[in-house]
């Protein structure tokens, strides 16, 4: 039932640490997730950097934060400034180009605090790829919600088990967040031979689940089998997310710049370097530098989480 288990991969982003799970050398994408980080868990001491993440620019990608806990404050070239707190989505589509920060509130940093969520990267498909770009918030009553006999689920973007979320997507996929009691079974959204998503995977924020008779932590996602309908049990309390979709078609992936033209990232390059993308009105103090070419052409992964 599993095609493979990815460990997610431990990176120090200056104090903040998160897991990268995708884009993993065996398995670039599943469906149109082109990317996916889990930030933390971490707890912060009164005065701590959490989440500070400067002015950065990204293509060709819809980007979504998703919190278990903590807030973290979005500012964008757009305009637009909005705090993202747990049960909540902040969905921003780049298209063609913009530029934003994630940081933590003033505030808040003076309070300290947890910092747990998961950021995604959803490529666009190739009409879409050059749209304008966009940013959306939506509140817990844009994300059908369910509970029921120690299971709680929230749809946070695209459609599953009849519901659909109020994010507007652009591709066909689910995203879906399960809070599981010890012992509780539960059913991901259907693959491709009952009429469903044709890339699934489960990915294990917190606690243990049971796929089948493999074992999954904290840290792991399992790509599951395009025919496959297991069913999942909670070994202990855990978070989990499950998330899939349609393919898009191949993507090449360089710093925070998503396309499926290598000329196209050549050009956010220059622009990004040459100063032609403007800053957030509201963060224009500073800005992350395009990182020096290496030596030997690669396909360097992204540096960051957002």
């Amino acid at each position: 039932m599993i095609e493979m288990v990815i460990d997610a991969r431990k990176k120090d982003l200056g104090g903040f640490e998160v897991g990268r799970i995708l884009p993993f050398h065996a398995r670039r994408m599943v469906g149109p997730f082109v990317f996916l980080d889990q930030m933390g868990p971490a707890e912060f001491a009164p005065g701590a950097d959490s989440v500070n993440v400067r002015p950065h620019p990204h293509i060709g990608l819809s980007t979504l934060t998703y919190l278990f806990e903590g807030e973290i404050m979005h500012r964008d070239n757009l305009g637009f400034t909005q705090a993202i707190r747990p049960g909540e989505v902040n969905w921003m589509t780049a298209g063609k180009g913009i530029v934003h920060s994630e940081r933590t509130d003033p505030l808040k940093k003076t309070q300290g605090g947890p910092m747990h969520g998961m950021q995604a990267w959803i490529a666009l498909p190739d009409e879409a790829e050059e749209t304008d770009p966009a940013f959306f918030h939506h509140g817990e009553p844009d994300l059908p919600a369910y509970e029921n006999g120690g299971l709680f689920a929230r749809l946070v973007a695209g459609e599953a088990y009849g519901a659909a979320a109020s994010v507007k997507t652009s591709s066909p996929l689910f995203y879906v967040h399960w809070e599981m009691e010890p012992g509780v079974r539960s059913a991901p959204p259907p693959g491709k031979g009952a009429g469903g998503m044709s890339e699934r995977a489960v990915f294990v924020a917190r606690g243990s689940i049971e796929i089948g008779d493999r074992v999954l932590h904290a840290g792991q996602m399992a790509v599951l089998e395009a025919h496959a309908e297991p069913t999942i049990r909670a070994l202990e309390k855990a978070s989990v997310m499950l998330l899939g979709g349609e393919p898009v078609g191949p993507r090449i992936i360089w710093w925070n710049f998503v396309s499926s033209s290598q000329a196209r990232i050549d050009q956010a390059k220059a622009d990004w370097k040459a100063g032609r993308m403007t800053l957030p009105s509201e963060d224009s103090l500073e800005f992350i530098p395009l990182p020096e070419e290496p030596a030997v052409a690669s396909k360097p992964e992204p540096t960051h989480p957002v």
